[in-house]
């Protein structure tokens, strides 16, 4: 495919060309409210990278970028969470109101319950359709680690879905 030939494509250009498969990726590992933020951090930071200017596959490192910065975003998250639980439980303990959670989809929450390389390694080979190698290559990973990843995400998805029957 021509992006893949990102050698004659200026920043802006090849930005344009990924930039619909760089926020699906991020969606896929962070969810669809942060997506765009976590996609946006990943591509500045490939940019603002002292290597951008020798990366030889600019394709396959924006994907590593924006799949690191969505790696910190759940980092990030769940220390937020964490805080937020204790808060809640004090909250509680102190007889002040907390928020309900909301439903979550079946699906939405097996998915998030996977790392964010496994949720990646998922979107890459069921939306993008990519084979092993060229997954493997996207995120700087073997072909062994991939195939590691896609076994236990669906491992996990499937005894999520499972359970919850």
């Amino acid at each position: 495919e021509g992006v893949m030939m990102s050698d004659d494509l200026d920043d802006e250009e090849l930005y344009a060309k990924v930039s619909d498969r760089l926020i699906r990726l991020a969606a896929t590992i962070v969810g669809p409210a942060d997506a765009e933020d976590v996609m946006i951090d990943g591509v500045v930071s490939a940019l603002n990278s002292r290597r951008w200017a020798v990366v030889d596959d600019r394709v396959s490192y924006l994907y590593r970028c924006v799949t690191n910065a969505g790696r910190m975003h759940l980092r990030s998250s769940a220390r937020r969470r964490g805080r937020e639980d204790r808060s809640s439980s004090l909250a509680e303990r102190v007889g002040r109101p907390i928020g309900i959670p909301e439903p979550v989809h079946e699906v939405r929450s097996a998915v998030a319950g996977l790392s964010a390389r496994q949720r990646a390694v998922l979107y890459l080979t069921y939306w993008e359709d990519l084979d092993e190698r060229t997954t493997a290559q996207r995120l700087g990973i073997s072909v062994g680690s991939v195939r590691r990843h896609l076994d236990r995400a669906r491992k996990n998805v499937e005894g999520k879905l499972h359970d919850s029957l």
